[in-house]
């Protein structure tokens, strides 16, 4: 029977494609009805895809809207992808590059400006026009050798530090996020819809999820407005009759730099704790140099994270913000004919124009490569150095990284 790939038509094919997606992931080879049940309404069948050989889903595919904060702190709109996986009983058959085209030619149909997605594995999405655009990195640290205060009482300019329960998180965090997601330094950064805070509060629960119930603090300024938050985990563990508990960070936001070391401070200093994990951070976060000894702050993790794939160049180099007056023409390959052309940039810190040109270009180099320089985490010197962007006049890439380099490092807060 051949082979067919489709949007799912009703619900009714949504046990079939959550049991794909189950053992695409290895998480087992079936899923309850509870499960199916709990996770059906975060489904859009119209932007679900299926490869079906008879009844049995083989591969699926799901896309999602977002917004993404670029370099200046612009919104775009994105196609988000997700729930990518291919039995390995139907490997090597173009599944996957069929459900992309797909996904990736209604993307630009509907105005998306990119789309973007979290890679599990690094080989996979170049040859789609994605290209690493942020990375991510964890550290450990070891309080006792930090040099942190065990006495620290909080912040002593008239800001506080308090605990939250989840309902007040959940009235206080939205809006901080907002405003921190919106920030002119926050490149990278996503929206979180209603349901990411339901479940990052607990009142979103799904089958067998192991959810670990978080601590919540806030933090607010001299006046009483709040200016950030953290949650975290904490692992038990005991070590003769003393307490050696890891406190796991789960999110850390905070919209002014007191804010952030008072936050740090805080999940540092709480009894019992001997080792702090951050989570997730921007590769270039405060938080080792924080320390009294920042080689108490252990590297455990550092490694690409946010892909993104331009549809819509003129739109993007428009929307983004620019340090200095200057112009560049960009020539992009782009072998699915969705973002190729030639145009010239002309920006600056007042704002920027794209437009269609036949001169001359700059630099020529793939989508994926332009993907990776957007939001300002890499170098053009550096992939002109690998081949992978090609300079067409002395000084051109070294001219692209004064454009497109931000003071602070991208950072997408969240895995989707």
């Amino acid at each position: 029977m051949a082979l067919e790939i489709r949007r799912l038509a009703s619900s009714d094919e949504l046990p079939a494609w959550f049991r794909a997606v189950s053992a695409g992931f290895m998480h087992g080879a079936d899923v309850s009805e509870e499960e199916t049940a709990a996770r059906t309404p975060d489904i859009e069948l119209a932007r679900t895809q299926g490869a079906f050989d008879g009844s049995r889903c083989v591969a699926t595919f799901r896309t999602f809207a977002q917004e993404m904060t670029v370099p200046g702190g612009a919104v775009l709109p994105s196609c988000a992808i997700t729930n990518v996986s291919v039995t390995a009983t139907h490997r090597r058959r173009g599944l996957l590059t069929r459900m992309m085209g797909d996904a990736l030619t209604a993307a630009k149909k509907r105005g998306d400006a990119f789309a973007s997605l979290v890679s599990a594995e690094y080989p996979i999405y170049g040859r789609y026009g994605f290209g690493p655009a942020s990375w991510s990195a964890e550290w450990e640290v070891d309080v006792a050798r930090s040099g942190v205060d065990g006495r620290y009482a909080g912040p002593g300019d008239g800001a506080r530090v308090d605990l939250a329960d989840d309902g007040e998180l959940a009235r206080v965090g939205p809006a901080l996020h907002d405003r921190f997601r919106t920030g002119p330094h926050r490149a990278g950064a996503i929206d979180r819809p209603e349901r990411w805070w339901r479940i990052h509060t607990g009142r979103r629960r799904f089958p067998d999820d192991g959810f670990t119930p978080a601590f919540h603090a806030v933090y607010r300024d001299a006046r009483g407005e709040p200016q950030g938050f953290v949650s975290w985990t904490v692992r038990e563990r005991w070590e003769a009759k003393v307490p050696e508990y890891t406190a796991q960070v789960q999110c850390l936001t905070a919209l002014t730099p007191a804010a952030e070391r008072a936050l740090w401070l805080f999940v540092l200093s709480v009894d019992w704790v001997a080792r702090v994990r951050s989570g997730q951070r921007p590769p270039d976060d405060v938080l080792p140099l924080l320390l009294p000894d920042p080689r108490a702050a252990r590297l455990v993790s550092l490694a690409d994270f946010l892909w993104l794939r331009p549809l819509d160049v003129p739109r993007m180099l428009r929307a983004r913000g620019y340090p200095v007056e200057g112009s560049l023409v960009l020539d992009v390959r782009d072998a699915a004919k969705l973002a190729d052309g030639r145009c010239r940039l002309t920006a600056g810190p007042g704002g920027a124009t794209c437009e269609a040109t036949r001169e001359s270009p700059d630099l020529t180099l793939d989508a994926r490569e332009l993907g990776t320089l957007f939001l300002g985490d890499e170098s053009a010197v550096r992939l002109a150095a690998l081949g992978r962007v090609e300079a067409h006049r002395e000084g051109a890439a070294e001219w692209a990284d004064t454009l497109f380099r931000t003071p602070r490092r991208a950072w997408c807060p969240d895995v989707f």
